[in-house]
């Protein structure tokens, strides 16, 4: 067994093209998808949140300050959710860093799909995220 400590962020990939926040299923998916993209020559810093209140704000913007760019990828929602959340939190706190928008990766604004079809498009996942940061890094 081990012990998260509440409110410290890891690590998982250091990088310095763009920074990717992910926390829940997406760090899973993120770690996969930035493995993809080094071979496509974009060096992705992944940062899982593990916890989000309190969150790691300063993992965070000292990873913003290295790259310049910020994805957030989360399985919530986009409208009122951790990746509003941290887009506010940098835009507040981080905005003079930044050489580019801030790009979330979420769910759409709508409910929950209830067939295995609509959950393959409602679901983000690597394809996604890889999708995200081409775009960001171009």
């Amino acid at each position: 067994m081990y012990e998260v400590e509440i409110g410290k962020g890891i690590i998982r990939k250091s990088g310095n093209d763009v920074t990717l926040v992910a926390v829940s299923f997406m760090a899973h998916e993120a770690v996969k998808a930035a493995q993809v993209l080094l071979g496509e020559g974009i060096d992705v810093e992944l940062i899982d949140l593990r916890t989000v209140k309190p969150i790691d704000r300063e993992l965070i913007l000292k990873s913003i300050r290295k790259t310049g760019r910020l994805i957030i990828a989360d399985v919530g929602w986009k409208t009122c959710g951790l990746a509003a959340e941290v887009s506010a939190l940098v835009s507040e706190n981080g905005f003079k860093y930044l050489k580019s928008p801030i790009k979330r990766l979420t769910l759409p604004d709508c409910p929950a799909p209830a067939s295995a079809i609509l959950e393959k498009a409602y679901y983000p996942g690597v394809k996604d995220i890889v999708e995200t940061v081409k775009g960001l890094c171009d």
